[in-house]
């Protein structure tokens, strides 16, 4: 599989975007994780679907580069075929 990289500007500006909006008075996904990590107490459906809708653009960008590395990884540590 073919992975150039073409798209880690967009997912950026995706991530940053759509992933930290609103921006203020914190930026939207900080503020949730913040929520779940003190015991997520008094969170309803629509703020677990809020979280989800707001870092699915992080794990997106996390999961593409997890994969362009691991396929630049395995290109460059390809074993040299033996020429007979």
């Amino acid at each position: 599989m073919k992975n150039s990289g073409k798209l880690f500007g967009p997912l950026i500006i995706i991530s940053l975007s759509l992933g930290l909006a609103p921006f203020f008075p914190e930026p939207h996904l900080l503020g949730k994780i913040r929520w779940v990590l003190g015991g997520a107490n008094g969170m309803q459906l629509i703020d677990w679907l809020d979280l989800l809708f707001h870092g699915f653009p992080w794990l997106v960008l996390i999961l593409y580069s997890l994969h362009f590395f691991i396929i630049r990884w395995q290109k460059k540590n390809k074993p040299k075929s033996k020429a007979a």
